[in-house]
């Protein structure tokens, strides 16, 4: 979920924190978007990239998501090389919260509306820890509209919001290798909390 979201997903949706859950989404369903491109097999981030542009650029299969004013949605695509792939539906105000992708590299576009992404230039310690002060200079941002992704290498720490007051959005996602787990944190100030550790089964 991207996610956490996936950004990261779960089997139906992930509410943001103060969200009622929403009703199960739609079965999933397999990308089969443009022409068949060679995928090396072990799938780059740019390569993952290049799959959610183009799964983005399927009008059809992002308008099939169906969107919950409560919370998010999504459905599972077939990826490209064995990776994990979602379709996300933001509602107005919906957000992951932080987290990372431990060993997973990864890619998103934004489909349709526009996502925030905060992230932190920052490799964490992979275990062993609770509490971590930030340094300064850390912190990036950026918009990303319709039509704009990013890709990302290993442990990407970042929180994916959808930031208008009317308006869904919609992006597409995609990890590999599959996501062995998903940690989530808290932050106040310059202060990062290892709040909990999610595994496969528990988005599954």
């Amino acid at each position: 979920m991207s996610s956490l979201s996936p950004a990261v997903p779960t089997a139906a949706s992930v509410p943001s924190p103060a969200a009622a859950p929403v009703a199960p989404a739609a079965p999933a369903v397999s990308a089969r978007v443009g022409s068949a491109r060679a995928v090396s097999p072990r799938p780059t981030a740019a390569e993952l990239l290049d799959f959610v542009r183009r799964t983005a650029e399927d009008a059809a299969l992002i308008a099939s998501l169906p969107l919950d004013p409560e919370g998010r949605t999504w459905v599972r695509l077939d990826g490209p090389g064995g990776s994990e792939a979602w379709l996300i539906g933001w509602p107005p105000g919906a957000g992951t919260g932080w987290h990372d992708h431990a060993d997973s590299v990864g890619a998103f576009t934004t489909a349709s509306g526009t996502l925030k992404e905060h992230s932190l230039a920052v490799r964490l310690p992979t275990d062993g820890w609770k509490t971590l002060e930030l340094n300064e200079g850390v912190d990036r941002s950026r918009e990303l509209a319709a039509g704009q992704g990013r890709a990302f290498g290993q442990n990407h720490v970042h929180e994916v919001l959808n930031e208008s007051d009317s308006v869904h959005a919609v992006s597409v996602h995609a990890y590999y290798p599959p996501l062995p787990r998903i940690r989530r944190f808290s932050r106040t100030g310059a202060v990062l909390r290892l709040e909990q550790t999610e595994r496969p089964e528990d988005w599954q």
